[in-house]
């Protein structure tokens, strides 16, 4: 089974310093057909304003991956972490049994624009933690690169559940194959530019559910970077 979920019909919300699209169910945004798939929760595409950003607010017994695609986005959080995270960097966020943060976006002239992700955790309560890692354009050219996985394999950031997340970047003849086991559920979300997943053609935005298929296939992309998952199903 293979699902397109077009970029259009994301739920959306302008909040004037605040921009974001939503891919499942999030805020006033509520929709019962996209809800999660296995244990991905959120994908919110965000652009902020400069000078604008998201106040200190609290978190539980949540995975929070921040994937930065243009600009910079500064954080801080009660762990007494404080970070910027920049393109090619990827933060981890397990909120467990609770976390505060704030992030902003501090250029006085530029838009910061980024991916929020929530993947549900396989295990509640467990101690706040935080780790961000970079992954050059070179790990990722023409192949996916794992970049958060559930035992923090080739220096992927550590999530708590048996999910994995890969990164990539196509163009022209590039092409990769990412194989799924039997009963594991797939999702592809196409950040920027177009590439062809599984015979679809996908545009900024667009994403594609999985279920019961061998492998992901990707190919022939147009200045694309893509994010995909391999997910266990969750009840």
């Amino acid at each position: 089974m293979i699902a397109l979920r077009p970029a259009a019909e994301r739920g959306h919300a302008n909040h004037g310093w605040l921009d974001s699209w939503h891919s499942f169910s999030f805020a006033d945004y509520q929709d019962p057909g996209h809800v999660h798939w296995g244990p991905l929760r959120v994908i919110n595409e965000d652009r902020v304003a400069a000078g604008q950003g998201f106040d200190t607010h609290g978190h539980r017994d949540m995975e929070i991956i921040s994937y930065v695609l243009e600009g910079a986005l500064a954080h801080r959080d009660s762990m007494g972490n404080g970070a910027s995270i920049v393109p090619g960097e990827v933060q981890r966020l397990s909120a467990g049994t609770g976390i505060t943060h704030s992030e902003y976006n501090h250029s006085r002239t530029d838009t910061t624009h980024f991916l929020q992700i929530w993947i549900i955790p396989d295990r509640r309560g467990i101690a706040p933690s935080y780790e961000q890692r970079r992954f050059e354009d070179g790990e990722k050219r023409g192949r996916l690169r794992l970049v958060a996985s559930g035992d923090g394999a080739d220096g992927s950031v550590r999530i708590q559940q048996d999910a994995r997340l890969y990164a990539g970047l196509f163009d022209g003849d590039e092409a990769a194959t990412l194989a799924l086991a039997p009963s594991r559920l797939g999702y592809v979300h196409l950040a920027r530019g177009t590439l062809e997943v599984n015979g679809q053609r996908l545009g900024p935005g667009d994403a594609l559910k999985l279920r019961d298929e061998a492998a992901i296939v990707v190919a022939d992309g147009r200045n694309a970077e893509v994010l995909v998952f391999d997910l266990p199903p969750l009840e």
